[in-house]
């Protein structure tokens, strides 16, 4: 049982959550951190009933200020490893192909077992706790795959709005992917396009995107993952110097058309103060000119063909092919997509936008609190 007194008194006082504190009609902050005095102690503590579980009440020297504390968020907060930021690798469920074929979580729904974490759109529209997975699953495998959308023009913006808010960047609120006459990217020609991330020359990436298959007619054009930050975790395991070079260095990420230019510094891999994994940037196409001391440009292209080679390994990649009225849902910052070559003559349209991560984190916190409240 955690005791308030064996607390830093600071940080206990800061998060005292009375009306004097924090206004009770939004929980926040009514005060400065500098309005606290010098000198804070607890000056005594009681137990207490507070928000209907056992607690403790703090007197406070030396202004006499009185806190509630229940007994569980103390115990809480005394874990120092107890919050685990969302977008990092400690918070997901990392994978290979051969981990979703033969069913990577036993405690998924069976829809969301076999092969790839799905859900039909009528159900996952209509059923919250239907949504509420799917949504875990973006969050936790970085995708999901809702059937049955309707296949019209425009319709993948409506099912970002059910959970964020669309991104609109210079591609516009909804881009084509289809070949086009005069592409200003490789993605709008029927060529191979290797794993990669998309946007790495934006600040900030969008950090999710949504493509919704209309047609897929054409031979070939079938589309393949990979988890970036599983990938990422086996190269710090097998050259561990490498991870380090990819880790620490600014690579010079460029876009430029008639219209626009665009261009961002960081590395392939992007870590947390505490060097787990959080972002990877990725794509060969947009990488601009690397210029650094010949040493150090010759370790970070060591370093990048040893993970792009790891990218291409058997195994890693997730293949399958989407059909009119599937919508991928998938990670930006997280996993690689990929698509084979398709003959130009072929039919494949594709509509794609680009949303946020915190959006849908939002709408995954906001369900389960719902659903806590139904229990």
């Amino acid at each position: 049982m955690t005791h308030p007194a064996s607390l830093p008194p600071l940080w206990l006082r800061d998060n005292c959550g009375c009306a004097d504190c924090r206004d009770p009609r939004n929980g926040q902050k009514l005060f400065q951190i500098t309005d606290l005095p010098e000198g804070l102690a607890v000056a005594a503590e009681s137990a207490v009933e507070t928000d209907g579980e056992p607690g403790w009440e703090v007197l406070w020297e030396p202004d006499g200020h009185r806190s509630r504390y229940p007994q569980s968020w103390l115990d809480a907060s005394a874990d120092a490893d107890a919050t685990v930021d969302p977008r990092t690798e400690d918070a997901k469920t990392l994978w290979q192909a051969a981990d979703l074929r033969s069913g990577l979580r036993s405690d998924l729904p069976s829809g969301l077992r076999s092969g790839l974490p799905s859900a039909e759109w009528d159900e996952y529209r209509l059923d919250p706790a239907v949504r509420l997975r799917a949504l875990e699953a973006v969050a936790d495998l970085g995708f999901a795959l809702l059937r049955g959308v309707p296949v019209r023009e425009g319709q993948v913006t409506e099912v970002a709005e059910t959970f964020g808010h669309v991104r609109d960047t210079n591609y516009g609120r909804i881009f084509e992917v289809r070949v086009e006459e005069n592409p200003n990217n490789l993605a709008f020609t029927g060529a191979l396009i290797t794993p990669h991330t998309d946007n790495p020359y934006r600040d900030p990436v969008p950090t999710l995107q949504l493509l919704h298959c209309l047609v897929n007619s054409a031979e070939g054009g079938d589309s393949g993952l990979v988890d970036g930050f599983a990938a990422a975790a086996l190269l710090r395991e097998e050259d561990p110097a490498a991870f380090e070079v990819l880790t620490r260095t600014p690579v010079p990420f460029r876009f430029a058309d008639a219209g626009t230019e665009l261009s961002a510094h960081r590395p392939l891999i992007g870590t947390d103060p505490h060097g787990r994994i959080r972002e990877i940037r990725f794509n060969n196409r947009s990488i601009g000119t690397l210029r650094l001391p010949a040493e150090q440009t010759t370790a970070f292209y060591d370093a990048y063909r040893a993970f792009a080679r790891l990218l291409l390994r058997p195994g890693l990649q997730l293949d399958f092919r989407l059909t009119p009225g599937d919508c991928l849902i998938f990670d930006n910052t997280r996993l690689l997509h990929a698509r084979t070559a398709f003959a130009s003559s072929g039919g494949r349209h594709l509509q794609g936008c680009y949303a946020d991560l915190d959006g849908l984190l939002s709408t995954v916190s906001v369900l389960r609190r719902a659903q806590a409240v139904a229990v």
